[in-house]
């Protein structure tokens, strides 16, 4: 391969018309231009300067590299001005998954600050439940992947990801409107053990986490409907057909028709985290986009704090 020092000290000398000339410009001593010219020499096996009376001239190879030299170092000039841009936020993507809950709240709140803060970087977004993003995510296919688990329910493969916190979301009975213990402050949960229960599907969905919550309350669900959209399942429980646990995320969105209630035991908890390659394996407009998505839990969390203490 070719190397790109000694191709511009080659297109310097043809352009100023001696070793001299280039030498100066290059801010070289005479004897170094003269070494590399004729180092390249030998790399491609024939002559590419001729000294005249008129000065150093190309020969018909030398005009041929040269020509291409100049393509080529105009397309790395480019590169280099394309990568100052990326890590001065002026440029560059950042391709994110999240799952729904996330995307309608979480990622609404931060996807609007950053655009105002880097206008310049594109961002693209897809929804995709933690076990399909994050092998993605280690694949190169995405940048930066919101995620969730539920503490000692399951257990995340972090090889090659690092993981930053958001949240830490409470979970809520959801019932409906005319439901008998709609009136509650707090339901105790063994009052639903002859409910038909809702849940999700896939690994990561709250299936387990409403399972292992109602074992906890000494009995086993018996699961009607499964479904991995919050939408659904609040529809589900307004039609009667069952009932579930919908975390902090879901709650703008809830329906009018239901209403959710702290139960007793509480269910576990689910944590949200923001999941990328390690330092050093991303771009900086993904770090940029990792601060605002940590303020955006923050301001989350801190409204959701403030709705409580109302209520």
């Amino acid at each position: 391969m070719l190397d790109v020092k000694r191709l511009r000290i080659l297109r310097e000398v043809v352009a100023s018309g001696s070793f001299s000339a280039a030498a100066e410009a290059l801010y070289l001593s005479q004897s170094a231009v003269s070494q590399q010219v004729a180092t390249l020499e030998r790399e491609v096996g024939m002559t590419l300067l001729e000294r005249t009376r008129d000065g150093t001239k190309p020969t018909d190879a030398g005009r041929v590299l040269v020509a291409h030299a100049d393509a080529a170092i105009a397309r790395l000039d480019e590169a280099e001005r394309e990568l100052a841009a990326i890590a001065g936020l002026e440029g560059g993507e950042v391709r994110v998954a999240s799952f729904p809950s996330a995307s309608a709240t979480l990622l609404t709140l931060a996807v609007s600050d950053f655009v105002n803060r880097h206008p310049k970087v594109r961002l693209s977004v897809a929804e995709a439940e933690p076990e399909e993003s994050v092998p993605r995510l280690r694949a190169g296919e995405f940048d930066l992947a919101l995620v969730f688990d539920y503490p000692g329910l399951s257990e995340p493969d972090q090889r090659d990801i690092e993981r930053t916190p958001l949240l830490t979301e409470s979970m809520h009975i959801a019932l409906p409107k005319n439901h008998r213990l709609a009136e509650c402050t707090t339901v105790n949960m063994n009052e639903l053990s002859e409910e038909v229960w809702l849940c999700g599907d896939s690994p990561s969905s709250c299936g387990a986490m409403v399972k292992r919550a109602c074992q906890d309350a000494g009995f086993d669900p018996r699961v009607g409907f499964e479904s991995d959209d919050y939408h659904v399942l609040q529809g589900f429980v307004a039609a009667g057909l069952g009932v579930t646990l919908l975390p902090d995320l879901a709650l703008p969105t809830l329906r009018s028709d239901i209403v959710v209630l702290p139960t007793e035991p509480a269910a576990p908890a689910r944590r949200v985290w923001a999941a990328t390659r390690p330092v050093g394996a991303r771009a900086p407009a993904t770090d940029a986009l990792l601060s605002v998505l940590v303020e955006a839990g923050e301001r989350f969390a801190a409204a959701r704090t403030k709705l409580e203490a109302v209520a």
